[in-house]
């Protein structure tokens, strides 16, 4: 969303098509988007093809020379999309699966503290925090608008299946059939095989940053139809 909850954002849009099969063509594009909510902006892969929600024009993006091969994640690209006092997050691989319904972990009022659930709040709106003696999970909305979920397990549970009983079960506190996104670091391996053990899919890879910047913005009105620039790939 941007603001307005009638208004789904395009990246949204993408997402849910690539969780349902359907990817943009393996054709070495940029597309420049509005950013999400929050002040936040993005720079998101598939395969063969990227997506960057700024606020900055296409064509400041397009001079830097980004392309849908791997240059959108580059770090040097980063850097200057976030400006010099912004901060660049973590490149994630992007996962989905489904809800298995029926209920999951009970909610929890006792972890606001918790580093997790802290880390949530930056990122993402309406966070609710579930659990047990497992650990603790958040399902909230974030990149876009979409559903997220992420999970934690305590200290001594980690390295013994806890985190993933945990993953499984807080599934069905999404609605059976219904899309979950969860963004994962390809360098916390344990947690990327859990993830994918109950299910959830790689689709892209994704970094989320919060700019500071002190050059000239596109207009912040711009509307989503149409507002989708395409930047070829440099040959």
């Amino acid at each position: 969303m941007n603001g307005d909850p009638g208004v789904v954002h395009p990246l949204l849009h993408m997402m849910l098509a690539a969780a349902d099969g359907r990817f943009p063509p393996v054709d070495g594009a940029v597309e420049v988007v509005p950013p999400p909510a929050g002040g936040l902006e993005c720079s998101v892969a598939f395969t063969g093809h990227a997506v960057v929600a700024t606020a900055l024009s296409p064509t400041m993006v397009a001079d830097q020379h980004p392309d849908g091969f791997g240059g959108s994640l580059s770090p040097d690209f980063l850097r200057w999309l976030a400006g010099g006092g912004g901060e660049v997050g973590t490149i994630d691989v992007t996962l989905v699966a489904t809800g298995t319904g029926g209920g999951g972990p009970p909610e929890r009022h006792d972890a606001v503290s918790h580093p997790r659930v802290r880390h949530a709040a930056r990122l993402r709106t309406g966070v609710r925090v579930f659990g047990d003696e497992r650990g603790v999970v958040t399902v909230a909305a974030g990149l876009a608008g979409r559903r997220e979920l992420s999970v934690e397990a305590v200290h001594d549970g980690q390295g013994r299946g806890w985190g993933r009983s945990l993953l499984a079960d807080s599934l069905g506190l999404v609605p059976a059939g219904e899309v979950v996104f969860a963004a994962v670091s390809p360098g916390n391996a344990r947690s990327l095989r859990a993830f994918l053990s109950v299910g959830f899919q790689p689709v892209g890879s994704e970094v989320i940053l919060r700019p500071r910047r002190r050059v000239r913005s596109r207009a912040a009105d711009v509307r989503f139809p149409g507002a989708t620039h395409h930047t070829p790939p440099q040959r």
